[in-house]
């Protein structure tokens, strides 16, 4: 496939407000985690929550639109200069020839819960309840294209945990069938009870700071984040970063559970190397999917050590942020760019004794040394696979 350059992004998470605060962290082996303290009961468990969100309330005129999602959203947009770069690419293509592509899990869905517990409580609706502008799955994306001031293709994706990874193959379909000329994909996915309380009914939430591919791992650390990206064709960059490739599959096996020899998920990396026309031996880091359930890393290791070397590097950088869930895909596609311009390997924050078992080369800790190429995994319900494939090119 023609690559798309990569000429701007930015990132919101646990980890960090903006690019460099994530690059720090990785780097310095700072997490974001900390024990929960979300919602009137909180479970036990770690969450990665972004601070101050709650004291960051959207403008009067933006009161439709007013939930914790979009005020995530804005405060990944006002970080790393990038609305700024937005602007600078209005200059070069019509806004209505640029595609606007997000993903979201459960979009503001915390509103809807507020509103109920309000409902319950008073016998009334929240005077300021708007379920259109919060809740709806399109409330990010149409919060967000007002304002960009795009007025090109736009569509909110909600695939669960592949949701914004999924966005770069929609981007990359909608440009090279001539539909738009440049996209904007991202996501935004926020803390709330429904996936707290959700993912603790099935039993995958963890008591203590997630270990992805530790012998001794027992569940996820919800996150929330989220993070946006130009995609340009015909184009050049000083950091020279594109997507080369991508892939998607569905396991057609369970609604939760991920098939255990994770066939499907080597289908969706099989074809982000066959679009990138490169081989195994070309790739020089994976950032799997990692949520450090033990049956999610199984079936990731697989598929891993069915198509690579078992010396190829891999980590899953969710101890940095936690499973971000639907915004995990735009968050580890960042950390893919972020290894290639400034060449290191992140580890696989909290884990420490890798489970031999699933035979993969499991950084432990961050190391620095030049990186080309990184595959990117996101895995949803559903048995919903999306790889990704960055990397250095000229255009």
């Amino acid at each position: 496939m023609d690559p798309l350059q990569i000429t701007a992004y930015t990132t919101v998470s646990a980890a960090g407000d903006g690019r460099e605060a994530l690059r720090s962290a990785l780097l310095e082996g700072k997490g974001g985690l900390q024990p929960n303290d979300f919602g009137h009961a909180p479970l036990d468990t770690w969450i990665g929550r972004v601070a101050d969100l709650e004291n960051r309330p959207l403008d009067e005129g933006d009161r439709q639109s007013e939930c914790r999602n979009n005020r995530l959203a804005l405060m990944a947009l006002q970080q790393d200069g990038f609305l700024t770069a937005v602007e600078s690419l209005k200059s070069r293509v019509d806004p209505t020839r640029i595609g606007l592509f997000l993903g979201t899990s459960t979009s503001g869905i915390l509103s809807t819960e507020q509103a109920y517990l309000e409902l319950r409580k008073s016998g009334r609706w929240p005077a300021g309840y708007h379920f259109k502008g919060s809740h709806d799955l399109f409330s990010a994306t149409q919060f967000v294209r007002q304002k960009l001031g795009l007025k090109g293709p736009a569509f909110s994706v909600s695939t669960a945990c592949s949701s914004s990874a999924k966005v770069f193959c929609d981007a990359h379909r909608f440009i090279s069938t001539g539909l738009c000329d440049a996209a904007i994909v991202g996501g935004v996915d926020s803390l709330c009870l429904t996936t707290l309380f959700g993912f603790n009914s099935l039993e995958l939430v963890s008591g203590q700071p997630c270990r992805p591919f530790d012998q001794n791992r027992d569940g996820i650390s919800i996150g929330e984040a989220a993070g946006f990206m130009i995609l340009e064709k015909n184009c050049t960059t000083e950091s020279g970063v594109a997507l080369l490739g991508y892939g998607e599959s569905s396991d057609a096996y369970h609604i939760s559970t991920p098939r255990p020899d994770g066939a499907g998920a080597g289908l969706a990396m099989k074809q982000a190397l066959n679009r990138a026309e490169l081989t195994v031996d070309e790739i020089d880091y994976i950032n799997l999917h990692g949520t450090a359930t033990p049956s999610n890393d199984r079936a990731e290791a697989n598929s891993i050590n069915r198509l690579f070397p078992s010396s190829t590097p891999c980590s899953s950088t969710k101890g940095w942020t936690g499973h971000t869930l639907g915004a995990a895909g735009i968050t580890e596609s960042i950390i893919a760019c972020l290894t290639i311009e400034a060449g290191f390997i992140p580890g696989t924050l909290n884990t420490q004794s890798p489970d031999p078992t699933l035979g993969l080369n499991i950084q432990c800790s961050t190391k620095t040394e030049p990186v080309t190429r990184v595959l990117s995994n996101s895995f949803g319900f559903g048995g919903s696979n999306c790889s990704l494939l960055f990397g250095r090119t000229s255009c």
